[in-house]
């Protein structure tokens, strides 16, 4: 009666590792991902290149890529009472970036896809084979989903910097305080 116990929990022991590691390790959706966004993001993107901090700071230091900030910006409460000041929170970058906020959602409204293609237009010079760097924070889909965009919208030199400004800060590389482009209203 021993045997077959000891063999269920070594088969258990065995088969509870593989189980949780398979759930680490996300795998590219056939789409944009669409809900849950700060969660872990996958190893790869498929058609662009991923960046470690090392190589982002590389190309920041050669200056041989345009970075571009797509975290998205808290809006403004409509139902603030009359009077109430409003505070943006601040966002500090990687310097010399382009923030285009709100433009790593998986589903864009049309103004918002327009906005992010003319952000990237603006951020490459209408070089569709410049490098553009894009980044977010750290296990967070936003830059996954613009980068997998931008590639769609066939530029040719995309790489995804997936630690993002929490890699940057870690590493104890500088920052600088960000505006966002100006953008429509929807």
């Amino acid at each position: 009666m021993r045997r077959p116990l000891a063999a269920a929990f070594l088969a258990a022991a065995l088969v509870v590792p593989a189980l949780a590691q398979r759930q680490q390790e996300p795998f590219e959706p056939d789409g944009y991902r669409t809900d849950n966004y700060r969660a872990p993001v996958p190893a790869t993107l498929e058609g662009a290149r991923v960046l470690t901090t090392a190589e982002a700071e590389a190309i920041w230091r050669a200056k041989s890529g345009a970075f571009v900030d797509v975290l998205p910006r808290a809006p403004k409460p409509k139902n603030l009472p009359a009077g109430t000041v409003w505070r943006d929170t601040p966002r500090k970058n990687i310097p010399g970036s382009i923030w285009l906020p709100d433009t790593g959602y998986g589903a864009l409204p049309p103004v918002m896809d327009d906005y992010l293609q003319r952000g990237l237009t603006q951020a490459s010079h209408g070089d569709k084979a410049a490098l553009l760097v894009i980044y977010c924070l750290a296990d967070c889909w936003m830059s996954w989903n613009a980068a997998k965009r931008a590639l769609a919208f066939g530029y040719t030199n995309v790489a995804w910097y997936p630690d993002g400004t929490d890699g940057w800060e870690g590493a104890k590389l500088p920052t600088e305080d960000a505006q966002p482009e100006p953008r429509p209203e929807q």
